[in-house]
């Protein structure tokens, strides 16, 4: 059977009924649907937001607030509710379910990102249903990014999913604001890849949520780099997980056009947050792109930020694109003064010949 792990992500406007409180009714249809195809031989991951908008339900609150202390204690509140009500309807199931509280910090170090595959893949073979969220209580970035989709593919790289379905209160991607826009259409199908959908994305349309289209596009982009299919449809829809898990055109799927890329790529491309910026010349980049090189210190024609040997850096040309990430060999400070310099005026200005590469090609991946 195909398509048999999948990573589904619920969005905080589906599961706090816009805020108000708890869907219960809507969660009860959507862990059916999960039961269902677990019978089947299917095994999923859920993605679950909601933390903050459950405190703020709990608390009676009408605005989400600004201030990071007030948003921390808020999901604090909001996750015992949240997990609590994940677990009764799956226990009326009889299946297990597992809290895995994950933040980019655990993707982005190599060993944390192991450990949490290896948990996740486990509690899978026990036929347990992890139930992931940002560790929002503790962790400041996550909050003020929201970005629930990011994470949702990010945890689809980290296990190999099939698929990324996103959740959401609206019926897929559209051409336009079908709230505003009568000529808009819903697009059924593209390549995660493509430029168009940047543009159809929009903003949050949710109090309560902080991501929107343009979240869920970039999901998209971030999941197809492992070779991952992502649907976005409408939660409210009936039996909406199984229809997307098992084939049945719902919402927006997205392709991914090229093949999965190898595990290390996979969690090197999946970094959120980066240390700094190496700009390279045309050439330097000519060679990455086309030769899959390794990236060397003359073709660096300025270095941004302040890291250290083995730091996340993004690669940009002189016209200020990204176009590549990867792991440095040196710090900032050494590739300052090594920049668009060859290998041997480095080696006479040091007194000994170092590493060759800036960034070695097995350290570096395209965007």
């Amino acid at each position: 059977m195909a398509n048999q792990r999948w990573v589904v992500k619920l969005g905080s406007s589906s599961l706090t009924n816009h805020g108000t409180s708890l869907a219960t009714q809507a969660l009860s249809a959507w862990v059916a649907d999960i039961a269902a195809l677990m019978s089947q031989g299917y095994e999923i991951v859920v993605v679950s937001s909601g933390a903050v908008a459950a405190g703020m339900a709990r608390l009676q609150m009408a605005d989400r607030p600004a201030q990071i202390s007030q948003l921390q204690a808020i999901a604090a509140i909001g996750q015992s509710d949240l997990v609590q009500a994940w677990r009764d309807e799956f226990a009326q199931l009889n299946i297990p379910v597992a809290q895995v509280l994950l933040n980019h910090s655990d993707i982005s170090n190599r060993e944390r990102y192991l450990n949490a595959r290896a948990a996740i893949q486990v509690l899978l073979g026990l036929s347990a249903v992890p139930v992931v969220n940002e560790n929002d209580s503790v962790a400041t970035d996550e909050i003020r990014l929201g970005d629930n989709d990011n994470l949702a593919a990010l945890v689809a790289n980290l296990i190999d999913a099939d698929g990324l379905l996103l959740l959401t209160d609206q019926d897929g991607l559209y051409t336009g604001n079908p709230n505003t826009d009568p000529t808009a259409e819903l697009i059924t199908e593209a390549f995660a890849d493509e430029d168009r959908l940047l543009k159809y994305a929009s903003g949050s349309g949710s109090k309560v949520g902080t991501g929107g289209m343009s979240t869920k596009v970039s999901a998209a982009r971030l999941a197809a780099r492992s070779g991952t299919l992502t649907v976005i449809a409408n939660a409210a829809a009936p039996q909406v997980i199984q229809r997307a898990l098992t084939g049945v055109s719902v919402g927006t799927q997205l392709l991914a056009r090229s093949i999965p890329l190898r595990a290390r790529k996979q969690w090197l491309a999946g970094h959120i947050q980066h240390s700094g910026v190496m700009v390279v010349d045309a050439g330097a980049r000519k060679h990455l792109e086309q030769n899959g090189s390794s990236l060397l210190p003359v073709g660096i024609v300025s270095v941004q930020g302040d890291f250290h040997r083995g730091a996340c850096v993004l690669i940009q040309d002189e016209g200020g694109a990204v176009f590549a990430r990867g792991l440095t060999n040196f710090s900032a400070l050494e590739l300052q003064d090594m920049a668009g310099k060859s290998s041997r005026v480095i080696a006479g200005l040091l007194g000994f010949e170092p590493e060759r590469e800036a960034i070695h090609r097995d350290n570096l991946v395209l965007l």
